[in-house]
């Protein structure tokens, strides 16, 4: 069995939870070592798009992993967080400007044009809380351990950004980015040039190159017979 399969990753399960889900099932089925993998990890906090990578396809997954993304995302105001999203530990920014008493048409005017200073290549550094290797390490394993982590900025692409909602403390919108691009990292950034804190209360991903949410197998309508039937093949 070789293709790609795409999942709607539901939030609180891990992409390998995924992988070994569909592992299972196929197992079931009747494979007696059936080759599963995935092209780019989602947080547990995240939901969306998953491209698992089956059979002789494992060997392509870096192929896939490096394809641009599409997100949307939903960053909340006034504070900040340790992991950058609402898993960590949540403190109130001390500088924060006073937002709530501006007109929600004239405050969601700033953050867009404050969104649009981001859009184009840019420098950024990588979440302690994140899967990028330090010595050999998973960073977000040194931080947990208690360990000082430092991590160094890399050059990213965001293509397209655009504001879609707003509603003190909450703002929504929509990223179109490279790969290696970390939203949490956006998000802080965003916060941060806004003076008033900020960090990612929910993400949904909805695209991965040419591949779409729309078309992605929701958790609970997978069987051997769905990724049997589901199965995509991009020679």
């Amino acid at each position: 069995m070789d293709g790609l399969l795409l999942v709607d990753k539901p939030r609180g399960w891990t992409s390998f939870d995924v992988v070994a889900k569909v592992r299972g099932m196929l197992k079931h089925s009747g494979i007696a070592k059936p080759k599963v993998g995935h092209t780019g990890t989602l947080d547990p906090l995240a939901t969306g798009l998953l491209v698992l990578v089956l059979g002789s396809y494992c060997k392509r997954a870096q192929e896939f992993s490096k394809l641009d993304k599409v997100y949307e995302v939903t960053m909340k105001l006034g504070e900040t967080s340790t992991t950058g999203d609402s898993e960590g530990t949540i403190t109130a920014y001390e500088n924060a400007q006073v937002t709530k008493s501006v007109r929600p048409h004239d405050f969601c005017y700033f953050v867009e044009e404050t969104l649009q200073e981001f859009v184009g290549e840019i420098w950024q550094t990588p979440p302690v809380y994140s899967a990028v290797k330090v010595g050999g390490q998973r960073a977000y394993k040194l931080a947990r351990a208690g360990k000082e982590v430092k991590l160094e900025p890399r050059q990213v692409t965001i293509y397209k950004a655009q504001v879609t909602g707003y509603a003190y403390p909450e703002v929504k919108f929509t990223a179109h980015v490279s790969s290696g691009t970390y939203i949490r990292s956006l998000v802080e950034d965003l916060g941060t040039q806004l003076q008033t804190g900020a960090y990612m209360s929910d993400l949904r991903r909805t695209t991965i190159g040419q591949f779409s949410l729309q078309d992605a197998l929701p958790i609970a309508q997978l069987s051997a017979e769905a990724i049997y039937s589901r199965l995509l093949d991009q020679k």
